[in-house]
């Protein structure tokens, strides 16, 4: 009996899925973590007791003074659990008094404490296109730890910082705020930057939060006019713009923030 073609190529595929899969390393399973569970319990039992107002105070980032001050109206609205978070507020006499309004709170809620940690707090460092060109990432990482230590111990718990945008065009303002136009490079340096800041364990107390900026594309606007349009092909972003994100996810990254410009004609806040 003949067989057709049609069977014999039936089998063919059948045999290629079976030793494919017979190939595929088996994805380890993810554990959660005890400790992990405890805290993603507290979250939920914490959430069930906030109201609507406190939902939303919690999502309020209030700025301070110049210089370091809070103002006045930050401590009412922290006893009234109505404040998530500061910029700019910093020095230990500051975030103290705060941190103690705070915790008069209906649920005492501590109030996280952002700044933007650049390139050093109190010991200045080059900027970081500077350092980039080092190509030195265990010194960029040392510096990093060396400002989260100084920045951790006035007070402030989170940096906006570091900034993975590729840039490639010098006429854009904020170039000198990465680590250039090699994505390569600045995968390299995210990841080490993120891990200066954070450590493995950004609560440890000479350690802070890291954020990595600006999801996506804000190093790629158009005449390099800050906050202006990009046209971008979904394999620019894929292959220059996005690797760096992920390099800070590998190194734990606790924060993104959102970038200025739309892509595709939708703004990045709202995509």
């Amino acid at each position: 009996m003949k067989t057709s073609l049609k069977t014999i190529f039936g089998f063919f595929l059948a045999y290629l899925f079976f030793i494919d899969a017979a190939f595929v390393p088996a994805q380890p399973k993810v554990r959660p973590v005890a400790g992990q569970i405890e805290i993603e319990r507290k979250i939920n039992s914490l959430l069930a007791k906030m109201t609507l107002a406190e939902k939303l105070g919690q999502l309020q980032q209030l700025d301070g003074e110049g210089n370091g001050k809070y103002r006045p109206e930050h401590i009412a609205m922290a006893r009234k659990g109505l404040l998530g978070s500061t910029l700019n507020v910093r020095g230990a006499a500051m975030t103290n008094e705060l941190q103690r309004a705070a915790l008069e709170s209906r649920l005492k809620i501590p109030i996280l404490l952002g700044f933007d940690v650049i390139h050093g707090y109190r010991t200045i460092f080059p900027v970081p296109l500077g350092e980039s060109a080092s190509w030195d990432l265990n010194l960029i990482e040392k510096s990093a730890a060396i400002a989260a230590a100084e920045s951790r111990a006035a007070g402030v718990h989170w940096t906006f910082a570091p900034m993975v945008d590729i840039a490639r065009d010098p006429r854009w303002g904020r170039i000198i705020e990465g680590a250039g136009e090699d994505t390569f490079l600045g995968s390299q340096i995210a990841f080490a930057r993120v891990r200066g800041f954070q450590g493995t364990d950004y609560s440890q107390p000479n350690r802070i939060m890291a954020t990595a900026k600006h999801w996506v594309g804000y190093g790629a606007a158009e005449a390099g006019r800050d906050y202006n349009t990009t046209d971008l092909s979904e394999r620019a972003l894929r292959e220059i713009y996005f690797p760096p994100f992920k390099a800070a996810i590998d190194a734990g990254v606790g924060s993104f923030m959102t970038s200025f410009n739309d892509i595709d004609g939708v703004p990045a806040t709202g995509n």
